[in-house]
């Protein structure tokens, strides 16, 4: 089972122009939807789509519109308390692909709740295979908390851990990492793996060699496996073993809205069919790219996943690449 924590969900509002957008403009849309999301609730839908048995975790009230939609859905969920409403996001897409998000910050959580999350967590962690912390933190959480639960779970539960956040979040948790504080799996893109090693984002994601050497840095401080994101790059692969890098099919991109979060699910997936660290990349990257060619924060149905058409090579290790 992989339980998923959604510390600020969202519903995710979703509108698609028929042209570019210009700001001051008027624009007629193409089509517009909405459905509860936030990154642990999308890896939440992307396993129930493959049979995969998930819970996942939230701040919500019972009767909020949000908690309807999850259960319409058939996403087993457990609530803390939530502090107010929760949150939408609002993403406009254009035809070529370019989507513009508007996220509101979500309720303040009060520490009762911050609490209560955790303690969800702590009930749920000896049936999981992953626990998988996700998005950002909302409003009154420290930037520490995701940082603190790592090591508290880590403390108190063998069952693998994975994150994926940003910004400071982010760099309170590789501030924290340790052998017996890090995360078993990070999933940063590329300009997250530049927020801590000073490199340029954007150059990060056209190198691959460059994006598995700073990703190497977290396997340095304790973390077992990274999967770097890299857009339209693909994605970088670093364990132990070795590293990869994985090239994605040719995709029209529609929405780049909820592919990194496909794309761990795909890895995630990959190792619970106990497939190689190849394989696992290339199921990663063809749950991204099949994500990035469905509007909005659509998750794919593995009938849309083509792992055999991604191409996976190994990178050199660091003391090859100085020959």
């Amino acid at each position: 089972m992989i339980v998923t924590l959604t510390p600020n969900p969202s519903i995710d509002r979703t509108v698609a122009l028929a042209g570019p957008l210009v700001r001051g403009g008027v624009h007629r849309t193409a089509s517009a939807f909405s459905q509860a999301g936030g990154k642990g609730v999308n890896i939440s839908r992307a396993c129930l789509s493959a049979g995969v048995a998930t819970t996942a975790v939230l701040p919500a009230a019972g009767d909020d519109p949000f908690v309807a939609d999850l259960a319409a859905a058939g996403i087993a969920h457990r609530l803390a308390p939530g502090d107010g409403p929760v949150r939408v996001n609002l993403t406009i897409s254009e035809p070529d692909g370019t989507t513009t998000k508007l996220n509101s910050p979500g309720a303040t959580a009060s520490p009762a709740t911050l609490d209560a999350l955790a303690a969800t967590l702590r009930s749920l962690a000896d049936e999981a295979d992953w626990i998988v912390l996700a998005g950002s933190l909302p409003p009154g959480a420290p930037a520490r908390w995701y940082a603190d639960l790592v090591a508290e779970l880590r403390t108190t539960t063998t069952t693998r851990i994975a994150v994926d956040t940003s910004d400071e979040p982010l760099v309170s948790l590789v501030d924290r990492l340790g052998p017996d504080t890090a995360p078993h799996l990070m999933k940063p893109n590329g300009e997250e793996l530049a927020s801590f090693t000073g490199a340029d984002g954007a150059a990060l994601e056209a190198d691959p060699a460059a994006a598995a050497a700073a990703a190497r840095t977290l396997l340095d401080r304790g973390v077992t496996e990274v999967l770097a994101t890299l857009g339209g790059h693909g994605a970088v692969l670093v364990t132990a073993d070795g590293a990869w890098h994985a090239i994605p099919p040719p995709t029209d991109v529609v929405s780049t809205v909820g592919a990194g979060d496909s794309s761990l699910f795909g890895y995630l997936l990959g190792g619970l069919r106990q497939q190689d660290p190849a394989h696992r990349l290339a199921l990663a990257v063809a749950y991204g790219s099949a994500a990035a060619g469905l509007p909005g924060t659509t998750i794919p149905q593995p009938t849309q996943v083509r792992p055999d058409l991604v191409v996976v090579r190994a990178l050199p290790s660091p003391l090859e690449s100085d020959r």
